[in-house]
């Protein structure tokens, strides 16, 4: 596997925390994703400083984070639990892009330079290249496509919900593949999107990326269903 990892847009922060909140952070969401925490499972701060080896100050960090992620529900005077990641987690993350990329697109398309196209040309080409075999690859340099076309947007905070929902889904289907049918689909959007991006057909690409984003939602469900399926039987 590739240790390439895509970069947040500049001036995010990729996690927002301390560095031993965020190391927490990451063992805790892990534990979530893996099934390893179950959902509606108590977090006790004192028990997860113990288990991770950590005082509590970056335990009660990592909790907040993982609130604003969704993978933590705090209430008053019952503490943290695991939230579950069912359809409907899966459909509000993708959903906020759905929301979200449309606009984006619309306005990076009018400004995009040649140098842009040429960047969207070398990710596309080194995601061929790799042709899935590398899904961590793959996955990053997705991303990176992506946050290329967003970054530079005006509204940080709109980009910042963004890229943390895109981070959240990519975390929570790391370990599913894509069809056969899925893949091509994916690389013929990429280029079609690419070639109305060169065109300056604001409205065309903003109505593709809609139709990328949505399918790649479906898909996801359409894994955690067979996925929940199989554990059931």
């Amino acid at each position: 596997m590739s240790d390439y990892q895509a970069k947040p847009p500049r001036g995010i922060d990729a996690v927002g925390a301390s560095e031993e909140g965020a190391s927490v952070y990451e063992l805790i969401r892990d534990d979530i994703i893996s099934g390893r925490l179950k959902a509606n499972a108590r977090l006790v701060v004192a028990d997860l400083a113990k288990r991770h080896h950590s005082s509590s100050n970056p335990v009660r960090e990592a909790l907040q984070l993982l609130r604003g992620e969704g993978f933590v529900t705090l209430v008053p005077n019952r503490g943290a639990r695991v939230r579950a990641i069912d359809q409907d987690f899966v459909r509000d993350i993708y959903e906020i892009g759905v929301a979200l990329e449309p606009r984006f697109t619309r306005w990076f398309v009018r400004m995009a330079t040649p140098a842009d196209i040429a960047g969207l040309e070398r990710l596309q080409q080194a995601m061929e290249a790799n042709d899935f075999a590398d899904p961590v690859l793959h996955s990053d340099l997705d991303t990176e496509f992506h946050t290329l076309m967003y970054e530079r947007h005006y509204n940080r905070l709109a980009t910042e919900i963004w890229w943390k929902n895109r981070e959240v889904l990519r975390a929570v289907t790391r370990g599913y593949n894509f069809t056969l049918a899925r893949r091509a689909q994916l690389m013929r959007e990429h280029r079609r999107l690419i070639e109305l991006i060169r065109q300056g057909d604001a409205d065309g690409a903003a109505a593709l990326i809609e139709q990328h984003v949505e399918g790649a939602g479906q898909h996801v469900l359409e894994q955690l269903r067979a996925s929940t399926a199989a554990l059931a039987g």
